[in-house]
């Protein structure tokens, strides 16, 4: 039976570098970020994102995301494959559970989602997921 779940993402580490130069403002970039989540999802994330920014300082991106934690009464981690745009207010996209990513009573996990993140505050996320 699939399950709805809805939280915030707040960021509590945002480490970001360039890893390559495509010239005229144009960049590759790296971000290790740290997350405290709340909500219908509790824990803790984790999630390297791979950024390409255009000159006016918007951006495409993708990347994974560890969470541990719990949703509703059960525990466990997964990772989130997530990709999506940044249009230099708003990051937006779209989340999907790694199939066979679930550990502990999260094990067997499946689902997808989507999220937005207004700059300088919080992540929204919600979650539709299957447990078998």
């Amino acid at each position: 039976m699939t399950e709805h779940a809805e939280g915030t993402f707040k960021v509590e580490d945002w480490q970001e570098e360039d890893y390559d130069s495509l010239g005229d403002g144009r960049r590759l970039t790296r971000a290790s970020v740290k997350q405290a989540i709340s909500g219908d999802i509790e824990g803790r994330g984790s999630v390297e994102w791979l950024m390409c920014y255009r000159p006016d300082k918007t951006a495409d991106f993708v990347g994974l995301q560890h969470v541990e934690g719990t949703i509703g009464d059960r525990s466990g981690s997964f990772v989130l494959r997530t990709s999506g745009s940044f249009d230099g207010e708003v990051a937006k996209g779209e989340l999907t559970v790694v199939p066979g990513s679930g550990t502990g009573e999260l094990d067997g996990i499946d689902g997808r989602g989507e999220f937005r993140a207004p700059l300088g505050s919080e992540a929204y996320v919600s979650l539709d997921y299957d447990l078998g």
